[in-house]
């Protein structure tokens, strides 16, 4: 029977840690070089890694808004348990903060700054604007919970998702750290911009990172539907334009190959069945 509560509490525990590892390590690590991206990047895939692990069976370690929205659209987490993540997720951020926020300011003179928050323009680590902080919050948080979702399928080899995808947290902010901090999480971006200083800009600038990761989960689940054999129809998307637009969009597709190929792209008949 599903505990809600314990959903709750679960999610609450992993971004906690995620906070912790992630603008933790990039706030309590000194220096700005290569390096300490490499290490920051890690730390974020590792502190996904041991959480999959950990809560993964209790609420299957979402710690990401954008994550439990893709799965309550395919239909891989109810109504309930998408609410209770969600909130066990932005109270989890906000205690990581915190905890972090604690830790650095027991050294002398510690200046809060930025505290690790996403942004652009002044507040991006290489000096980009504000359409390029969109389109890296669309399309990696839309590559991100493609592999989430891909790794919920049953034909993904069994033991290897948890890796796959904290791996490719790493790698996404290996890519784009240097654009807007890489949040592709409302939470995480939360979690850090409530307690900047007030004069950085970046409670100003956290609604693209609430809005643009939610529309990059809208995304990935339209890159998982396209790739893989699930259903529209088997979706929260489920509706008569999209449908339309989804056959539209395979017969194009099968015309083109069938016209370039000269093999035929729909699968074959299956054989009648005896008796």
């Amino acid at each position: 029977m599903q505990n809600n509560a314990r959903i709750l509490g679960a999610e609450l525990v992993g971004t906690t840690v995620l906070m912790l590892g992630g603008p933790g390590s990039a706030i309590l690590i000194p220096g700005n070089n290569p390096a300490k991206y490499l290490c920051v990047a890690l730390a974020f895939g590792f502190a996904w890694l041991v959480m999959s692990y950990v809560i993964g069976p209790v609420s299957g370690c979402h710690i990401n808004p954008a994550v439990t929205l893709a799965l309550w659209l395919t239909r891989k987490a109810n109504s309930a348990h998408a609410f209770f993540a969600v909130i066990g997720q932005f109270l989890g951020a906000a205690l990581g903060g915190l905890i972090i926020w604690r830790i650095a300011a027991g050294v002398d003179g510690y200046e809060r700054g930025t505290f690790a928050s996403n942004g652009f323009d002044q507040l991006s680590p290489g000096g980009y604007g504000l359409g390029s902080a969109i389109i890296v919050e669309i399309i990696f948080t839309g590559l991100f919970v493609l592999s989430v979702l891909f790794t919920t399928t049953r034909k993904f080899s069994v033991g290897f998702n948890d890796l796959v995808v904290g791996i490719n947290l790493a790698l996404i902010h290996l890519v784009t750290m240097q654009v807007d901090g890489t949040s592709v999480n409302p939470a995480r971006s939360f979690g850090t911009a409530i307690y900047s200083n007030r004069n950085t800009d970046a409670l100003e600038q956290l609604w693209v990172f609430l809005i643009f990761p939610l529309v990059g989960a809208v995304l990935g689940v339209f890159l998982f539907l396209l790739v893989d054999d699930s259903r529209l129809e088997d979706t929260m998307l489920d509706a008569e334009p999209l449908r339309a637009i989804r056959d539209v969009s395979d017969r194009g597709i099968d015309s083109i190959v069938d016209l370039s190929t000269g093999l035929p792209s729909s699968d074959p008949e299956p054989p009648p069945t005896s008796g």
